[in-house]
């Protein structure tokens, strides 16, 4: 089986797994929840859940409490696109290939959507409770309250968004993405070594790993924004240019920032190579979502 059709195999089993923690579209409340829905299945690689369940995995877990962290990241992940693409933020009417949760619910309900998959997210993560009670779990909880909220994801928007319009230098675009992009990766890796009992160092190099993936991932999400097209994207292309945002593209240039993508891809893959245990599938995974044209 090539890697393409075992990643196409490995989608559709993590949103089997995603939407049987989706809530039931139903009740007073109903239009907010069709809202979450629709938003969590307007489609997207889900590299998150899968890129968790593959580290959990890789150090030999094999329970179903990773499931419900798998759910808990991708809504997350998914409240933060739908908050990004709000007028107040970005002002996007498309999101991978289709209107954006605003555009069809209108921005009230758009916000509203979500703030109730962030909440939903860590009921979610909570019902991991019932399958297994133990300091792992809690810490993953731990992590994924840390890396999704003002010391990681949230805070990296917080500077994001204070930094339009204005001219910053590449430390703080470095802290932006870090937060803003890494954070979540290096939550879905550390989630899933976590759970799977992985010692302190073993943690420590898969949230190093995750760290250089997540930033060579924007930085190509940058050079993207400037030499992709909307068909292709699935999003309007040039939104950094549109809302003044600075990029690695803007301070160094195509070729540098391409560079710097190759550079922070092979030293994560160095460091994933010294593990002592092994998924060429990961490593595979890993590799082309920094280097992929979408």
């Amino acid at each position: 089986m090539s890697f393409k059709e075992e990643l196409t195999n490995k989608v559709t089993e993590i949103e089997e797994i995603v939407y049987k923690y989706l809530p039931k579209e139903e009740g007073k409340q109903k239009t907010v929840i069709e809202a979450m829905n629709y938003s969590v299945k307007a489609g997207g690689k889900r590299l998150r859940p899968m890129i968790m369940l593959e580290t959990y995995r890789m150090f030999e877990g094999s329970s179903e409490v990773i499931e419900p962290f798998m759910a808990a990241i991708e809504m997350i992940h998914t409240y933060s696109l739908v908050h990004d693409d709000l007028p107040a933020m970005d002002n996007d009417e498309y999101r991978r290939g289709k209107k954006t949760t605003h555009a069809v619910y209108g921005e009230a309900m758009g916000i509203l959507a979500g703030d109730g998959l962030l909440n939903f997210a860590f009921e979610t993560a909570a019902k991991s409770f019932d399958i297994e009670v133990n300091q792992n779990v809690a810490k993953a909880i731990q992590i994924l309250g840390n890396k999704a909220g003002i010391y990681g994801m949230i805070g990296g928007q917080v500077v994001d968004i204070e930094s339009e319009n204005k001219a910053i230098d590449l430390d703080t675009l470095d802290f932006i993405h870090k937060l803003k992009t890494a954070a979540l990766i290096e939550c879905s890796m550390l989630i899933g070594a976590t759970l799977a009992g992985a010692s302190e160092d073993e943690k420590n190099c898969v949230e190093k790993i995750a760290n250089k993936v997540g930033l060579a991932f924007q930085i190509q999400d940058d050079i993207l924004d400037v030499t992709s097209s909307l068909e292709v994207l699935g999003k309007p292309i040039g939104s950094d240019d549109k809302n003044n945002k600075v990029t690695y593209v803007g301070i160094k240039g195509i070729d540098a920032a391409k560079a710097d993508v190759e550079r922070l891809t092979n030293e994560a893959i160095e460091l994933f190579d010294g593990l002592k245990y092994k998924n060429p599938f990961l490593r595979e995974l890993l590799i082309s979502l920094i280097g992929r044209e979408k």
